[in-house]
């Protein structure tokens, strides 16, 4: 459950924020709609930036199965990479 601080957070969130947030909660691999729901974001906003972060290579899409066409999303070494720049910078503004 969303804590009180959590939810206020989420209003004021940056660009960096969201794509920090997608990238966080992709690590070991999700669904399309459990990134959506997770990180708070219209199925407009989610192909955004599911589409930047694909061509940057900070995200991979990778198929379940063969034959199924469910795609998860999952968290590339760029990508944490990223995600660890991100948490050190946070933590040096936070002091």
């Amino acid at each position: 459950m969303v804590q009180v601080g959590e939810k206020l957070s989420l209003l004021n969130r940056s660009r960096i924020d969201i794509i920090a947030n997608i990238l966080g909660v992709s690590g070991g691999g999700t669904k399309k709609t459990h990134i959506m729901y997770r990180c708070n974001l219209s199925f407009r906003q989610l192909h955004a930036y599911l589409n930047l972060l694909v061509d940057r290579k900070l995200l991979r899409k990778i198929q379940r199965k063969e034959s199924s066409r469910q795609e998860l999303y999952e968290t590339t070494s760029k990508g944490k990479a990223f995600l660890q720049a991100y948490k050190s910078i946070k933590a040096l503004l936070a002091t």
